[in-house]
């Protein structure tokens, strides 16, 4: 197995409101399995899966709902590890990589955390610059370049 197998293809969004972009905060939600964490949806991409696919997928399994219009795309795969506490139950992997997506949901978009195999048990969107302050430790780095390349772009 070579470095790259051993970080797992995954698909991230950046998910502001039906306001966007006369306002512009964005969708976090708490884990279900770590205390006090916040994140952006995300996912496994499937074996032979296209990024896209799994971008609707895993936002229908996430929030309950793929009515989204995609924005922007970040230009780049990036990578982040594990901690060790989570890098047993991810085995074989390290880490993830990803491929983050900057969506606005659609009118008549409803949000439903409590799908079939529920990952959140809470969410909110918040300003930009509260991202930072809620997110796990392990992905402040990705979470600020991504929300970086957004804000340089001019859509955050």
């Amino acid at each position: 197995m070579n470095k790259q197998d051993l970080y797992r293809p995954n698909v991230a969004m950046i998910i502001v409101s039906k306001e966007y972009p006369k306002e512009k905060k964005i969708f976090l939600a708490q884990r279900n399995d770590l205390v006090d964490i916040w994140q952006f949806p995300q996912g496994g991409i499937d074996e032979g899966e296209e990024v896209i696919d799994a971008l609707f997928r895993e936002l229908e399994e996430e929030i309950g709902t793929n009515m989204v219009d995609i924005i922007a795309e970040f230009p780049q795969w990036i990578s982040y590890d594990f901690p060790p506490r989570i890098a047993q139950s991810m085995k074989p992997f390290v880490g993830q990589t990803q491929r983050y997506f900057l969506v606005k949901l659609q009118d008549g978009a409803v949000i439903n955390i409590e799908t079939k195999h529920p990952e959140f048990i809470d969410y909110k969107f918040v300003e930009v610059e509260d991202v930072l302050t809620l997110s796990a430790s392990f992905k402040k780095d990705v979470y600020e370049s991504v929300i970086g390349y957004f804000k340089n772009e001019g859509l955050l």
